[in-house]
């Protein structure tokens, strides 16, 4: 028997793009990234402290205390050194030989000497099969080759292969067969029923060779098994959660306890015993700022196993930019993590009368963790940067003790509109009838994706979330960043409409300040945008495009597409969609929806 455990993923970028279960190929094998549970001991493994973060991983996991947060292995060159990253297993098993023959040999791993097979003599390389099947609870494993060939009859036992009979690459031109006769094309295996893939036998590969479950649970429902190309796009979707570090007095006092908790914080028994660890240089340092009773208050809670209060991810972080002041002297809002201060808006003219406030955020700290992932369809945060508890995802292991995460600074701009002028806007004709199409299309994606729960953004966010991303793509001309490094957060509150554009890196990539020097000159970048929104290359059909009418099956975009709108997936909080340029600026086909009017001063 083949050992199945192959090496180990040490780059720590690769653990930032790949988590457990995603399917790598490396230069000479494909494999799938290990879960947690076989991941380097936990001291290879720097602990990330952000309480606000533990506990809403808590709350979607069903934790009843904080998760940790641990982020990629220290990887050493040193050979010296016990070897540290991520474990990965081979996988598929499956295997076409590089014969010079049209038919190919499809053989198993098992029949591979070093990777080679013995064709006429002659040992030929072997490369993993590009076809698995998975189903949409995660699951992943090989296809039965034989089971497929011969529509699951019969017993035989002749040699099987592969063959492209065409140069398109079209999956009917991909042939599958055996000795016997039998053959079938790939472009079969995409339709669902018992003849083809059948139903998934619940098979997870990253958690190791007896790590399946029963697909659906006891009693459950089987799941029927997809195809699944290792390389496309669908075929790994993680699941994360972001929060940006804030001045909030409650999580330091926690993040402070958390840093000295397990080593020394404990084992106090009373408050008398608080000043006795204080002379400890690492609790010193932790502490330094905390009052012994906010630490003994803290202490007390941890011991009783209560929960810290779980609030909306996007509710605090608006609050706390909301409540940013304008520079007095040399004071600003924030501390090590984070640092902003409130522009002064002297006689705002033309589309910056629609402006209530801009906040530069000199310095931020975002935290992001991986909770699970998906297969076929991303299951992404709400508009409230929530995650649904109720999404089938697979878990990134047997027993989820921690969760990767990784840590990044950076610095932004954040801006809200005036909230009188939204109002206003929501009550005009013209948009309560985008608001119809907009909706009916939103119910129509629901019906198709059997999603009856979730509920519509709503216009203020469709607004927002558009203007976000043409604005992004107007200041990346100008503030030295790509529009793929800038990211957004949209937040739509009790009155307040804000978004946030910033921009965070492990390095001092994410804090160059040209996103803060946009802020400063805000008013020109605006008019770039609204003019660069009134007119897209794809006009009149990306103006023209309803969202009610099903064409290409686009229900949660109006007009928008790839030359207006559309921008690099990691940049957009909601995965392109929810967006339409006809309620930000008129449009070719006529207004009525426009937040912005064309003739304003």
């Amino acid at each position: 028997m083949k050992k199945r455990h192959h090496g180990e993923i040490r780059r720590s970028q690769l653990v930032r793009t790949f988590g457990p279960g995603a399917m790598v190929d490396l230069p000479s094998h494909s494999v799938v990234v290990s879960g947690l549970d076989s991941w380097f001991p936990a001291g290879a493994m720097p602990a990330i402290v952000e309480e606000r973060l533990s506990l809403k991983v808590a709350s979607v996991l069903g934790h009843g205390k904080p998760v940790p947060l641990k982020g990629p292995p220290v990887v050493s060159d040193d050979e010296r050194t016990p070897a540290t990253g991520v474990p990965a297993f081979q996988f598929p098993e499956w295997f076409v030989v590089q014969a010079k023959n049209k038919r190919r040999p499809l053989v198993h791993l098992d029949a591979l000497d070093k990777g080679k097979y013995v064709v006429d003599g002659k040992k030929v390389p072997a490369v993993p099969v590009r076809f698995v099947q998975a189903c949409i609870r995660g699951h992943l494993s090989d296809i039965d080759w034989r089971g497929f060939i011969h529509m699951y009859r019969g017993d035989c036992v002749r040699p099987i292969w592969m063959e492209e009979r065409g140069s398109s690459g079209d999956l009917a031109d991909v042939i599958v067969g055996c000795d016997c006769g039998a053959e079938r094309s790939m472009a079969q295996a995409t339709r669902r029923g018992a003849e083809n893939l059948g139903t998934c036998p619940g098979k997870r590969p990253w958690l190791g060779r007896f790590g399946g479950e029963k697909c659906g649970g006891e009693g459950g429902k089987l799941e029927l098994a997809r195809l699944l190309v290792r390389s496309a796009s669908d075929a790994y979707f993680p699941q994360v959660l972001s929060v940006i570090s804030l001045p909030d007095r409650g999580s330091v006092v926690r993040d402070a306890v958390a840093k000295v908790w397990e080593n020394f914080l404990s084992l106090v028994e009373e408050p008398g015993e608080l000043a006795k660890e204080r002379k400890r240089p690492a609790v010193k340092a932790a502490l330094e700022s905390i009052t012994d009773d906010e630490v003994w208050a803290e202490i007390l809670r941890r011991k009783s196993g209560a929960p810290a209060k779980s609030e909306k991810i996007k509710e605090v972080e608006l609050a706390t930019l909301l409540s940013v002041k304008e520079k007095l002297g040399d004071e600003f809002h924030g501390g090590h993590d984070f640092l902003a201060r409130r522009l002064p808006l002297e006689a705002p003219t033309g589309p910056m009368k629609a402006i209530e406030r801009v906040v530069l955020v000199d310095r931020l700290r975002e935290v992001t963790a991986q909770v699970g992932f998906t297969r076929f369809e991303a299951q992404t945060a709400d508009i409230d940067g929530e995650l649904s508890l109720d999404v089938r995802s697979a878990p990134l292991a047997a027993e989820v003790k921690w969760v990767p995460a990784v840590e990044n600074r950076g610095e932004g701009v954040f801006l809200t509109l005036d909230p009188a002028c939204v109002a206003a806007w929501l009550e005009r004709p013209g948009v309560k009838e985008r608001g119809k199409q907009l909706a009916l299309g939103f119910e129509r994606w629901k019906t198709a994706h059997k999603k009856p729960a979730m509920p519509f953004p709503g216009l203020p966010y469709v607004l927002l979330h558009s203007f976000s991303h043409l604005l992004l793509t107007a200041v990346s001309l100008d503030c030295g960043y790509a529009t793929s490094s800038i990211r957004e957060r949209i937040y739509v509150g009790e009155g307040a409409f804000g978004l946030l554009l910033y921009t965070s890196s492990p390095d001092a990539e994410g804090t160059l300040g040209g996103l803060v020097e946009v802020g400063r000159n805000l008013g020109r970048h605006l008019g770039r945008a609204l003019e660069l929104a009134r007119l897209c290359s794809n006009d009149p059909v990306c103006a023209g495009h309803r969202p009610d009418s099903g064409h290409e099956e686009r229900f949660l975009a109006g007009a928008a597409c790839h030359g207006c709108l559309l921008v690099s997936e990691p940049s957009c909080e909601n995965r392109n969609d929810f967006l339409d340029r006809a309620l930000v600026v008129p449009t070719v086909l006529g207004g009525g929806a426009e937040f912005f009017a064309e003739d304003e001063p």
